[in-house]
């Protein structure tokens, strides 16, 4: 063993996010090394996970093992290094040349990191550039798709007018020659007014399956932001029942410690993880339900006592009151009709802190209302 080791370069022991010999190291899938410690805190502060090295991105979180042979071979190289330290004065004038070499190796290592900074830099300005661009063709076939619809409609309208004037003409004709003949003809304008409600009626047919197509486009661009999330127990209103993906509202209030990150008196609980930058997009189930708060809340919102839910407290969010009044929890509420595809931005807003996913089943009404909000699973190829 010591042979082989010592045909073995010193770089190959270092990790090149502390740049310092291994501690645990880890191999994730694309073959590179890290200490364990290192890899998970530089994942937790990307959205993505990437490899530093060679910047490969995983969907999903690759699960880490220690390479005990890397940490073995660690462990020596450490060994023999410390032993190094403690040879005589002498030896000491021969490392000084290998501590310099050593010192250029890691300040290699911090340009190879710089690099590797600048071209995420590059690819994140690319994506935005992307979304922009596909925001920009989005927005102008939509403009083009609704001068379009609107000059149809004004030629289908002006053509059931002269068709319905037409009608009417020939129909007083015929009172008029009926009533010389006193006949006793019963004449109802059914047909004109079945003509006019078809007309109308394939009008919005052709109106909602457009805005259809325009929002499969839509969310198909933003599932690819979408995220994995987990409930925080300890966020969670004592009377709520957390249960994997699910939370929805029992009768009983458990004892459970009241944290300051509790929400009390309000039936609240939010996701662990958090936002600060970038973009995020989850799925919640809300069938079966009467009442539900969906949406994004700043991290020091107050969570105790009297709550009112809006972007001045710190509230962005979406709701459903008595099975059938929808709204967004806007400066005043905003009410959404759900005839067709329903889509409500917040705007001229300014994020300084991090954003937690928030979700509030309410409360059972008798269990009218127990169903549960569930967090669904997002594939990013929908």
């Amino acid at each position: 063993m010591s042979a082989a080791s010592c045909l073995l370069t010193e770089d190959q022991f270092l990790c090149s996010i502390c740049l310092d010999v291994f501690t645990d190291p880890v191999s994730i899938p694309c073959g590179h090394n890290f200490c364990k410690d290192c890899i998970t805190e530089y994942w937790s502060i990307n959205v993505q996970c990437r490899c530093p090295n060679c910047n490969k991105r995983y969907n999903k979180r690759p699960e880490l093992q220690i390479n005990t042979f890397i940490s073995e071979m660690a462990a020596q190289f450490r060994q023999s290094a410390q032993q190094k330290t403690s040879s005589s004065s002498s030896e000491q004038q021969d490392v000084e040349p290998e501590v310099h070499q050593m010192i250029q190796k890691r300040r290699l290592k911090i340009q190879e990191i710089k690099a590797s900074v600048q071209l995420s830099n590059k690819d994140a300005d690319r994506e935005i550039a992307e979304g922009v661009q596909v925001f920009t063709a989005l927005k102008e076939s939509v403009e083009r798709g609704q001068a379009e619809l609107i000059k149809t409609i004004k030629e289908k309208q002006r053509t059931t007018e002269k068709q319905a004037e037409d009608f009417i003409k020939e129909l007083e004709q015929e009172i008029s020659d009926l009533n010389k003949r006193s006949s006793e003809v019963d004449i109802r304008p059914s047909s004109y007014e079945g003509a006019v409600v078809r007309a109308v009626a394939q009008l919005e047919e052709k109106l909602t399956e457009k805005m259809k197509n325009l929002f499969k486009v839509e969310l198909k661009r933003i599932r690819q932001f979408a995220v994995n999330l987990t409930l925080d127990v300890n966020t969670a209103h004592p009377k709520l029942i957390l249960s994997g993906s699910q939370v929805k509202h029992g009768d009983v209030k458990k004892n459970l410690p009241d944290n300051p990150e509790r929400f009390d008196p309000h039936t609240c609980v939010l996701a662990k993880q958090s936002f600060s930058s970038g973009r995020f997009y989850y799925e919640v189930q809300v069938k079966g339900k009467t009442d539900w708060d969906v949406g994004v809340v700043r991290e020091s919102i107050n969570r105790k006592g009297k709550i009112t839910a809006n972007p001045q407290n710190g509230f962005w969010t979406i709701c459903l009151r008595n099975g059938r009044e929808y709204y967004a929890a806007a400066s005043a509420a905003v009410c959404l009709s759900l005839r067709s595809h329903s889509i409500y931005s917040f705007t001229g807003c300014t994020f300084t802190e991090k954003l937690f996913p928030y979700f509030s089943p309410s409360l059972n009404y008798g269990g009218t209302n127990a169903a549960p909000l569930i967090i669904t699973a997002v594939s990013h190829t929908e």
